[in-house]
């Protein structure tokens, strides 16, 4: 079952740092069971990367996933996210790659990135695992590999897929059954992308855009895409944003 860096609305998310990870025990399908349960059990530790493994031509999207070693947990508490999100970000500007979507969950990664230049992907990928391996290793005592090898990459050449990879990256918390809207998941693009919360991190894609003139407009037009049968329908007006 997945297990995740732990959710909670993010009006209630200040000064967690140092807070446990929530989740059950990594490895197997998602059966949305345990939102609260705390896999404590030690995880094989960091090493630096991992090839790349598709094609990677600037300015076409790609779909990066880094696991957990043997997909036991990388996030360990609040300070880890931090951290992994802070390099994320200046490793993605010194290598050209604009982020569009993320999520952390506690052992795995995905991104949502669009290259300017070649190799700026894996570039990117290799830095950032290596830099987060070693802070696991000075922070929690742990050595030896922490990623997967190979990450998974896929380039998203057909423009309409886009947007549906950046609903299937936000919407991993729900799934695994961590929060009932992803809204209420600090740990993704999800609240800069439906709800213009300030993240600098994310690069806004033109298809997302294209979605309105304005970015109230966007913003419901996004939220209207993560609208479930069992749920009340989102107004697709932006009066209702906030």
């Amino acid at each position: 079952m997945r297990c995740d860096l732990k959710a909670r609305p993010v009006r209630q998310v200040a000064g967690i740092e140092g807070t446990p990870l929530r989740g059950a025990r990594p490895g197997g399908a998602s059966s949305g069971a345990g939102a609260g349960a705390l896999w404590r059990e030690s995880s094989p530790a960091p090493s630096a990367m991992s090839r790349f493994a598709c094609p990677e031509p600037p300015g076409v999207a790609l779909h990066l996933i880094q696991r957990g070693r043997g997909r036991a947990r990388c996030f360990f508490g609040a300070r880890d996210g931090i951290a992994y999100v802070r390099w994320l970000r200046e490793y993605a500007m010194r290598f050209e790659c604009a982020v569009h979507a993320y999520v952390l969950m506690c052992n795995h990664v995905h991104l949502l990135v669009t290259p300017a230049r070649e190799r700026g992907g894996s570039d990117l990928m290799h830095s950032l695992g290596g830099r987060y391996a070693r802070h696991v290793a000075d922070t929690r005592g742990l050595a030896g590999p922490l990623w997967e090898e190979p990450f998974d990459a896929s380039p998203v050449y057909v423009p309409r897929y886009l947007l549906s990879c950046m609903r299937y990256i936000e919407e991993n918390p729900v799934r695994a059954g961590l929060a009932s809207d992803p809204g209420e998941y600090r740990w993704s693009s999800y609240g800069a992308n439906a709800w213009g919360r300030d993240d600098p991190l994310v690069t806004p894609h033109a298809l997302y855009y294209a979605l309105g003139r304005s970015p109230e407009w966007r913003r419901a037009r996004y939220r209207a895409m993560f609208w479930r049968p069992t749920s009340p329908a989102p107004s697709t007006s932006p009066a209702g944003s906030r």
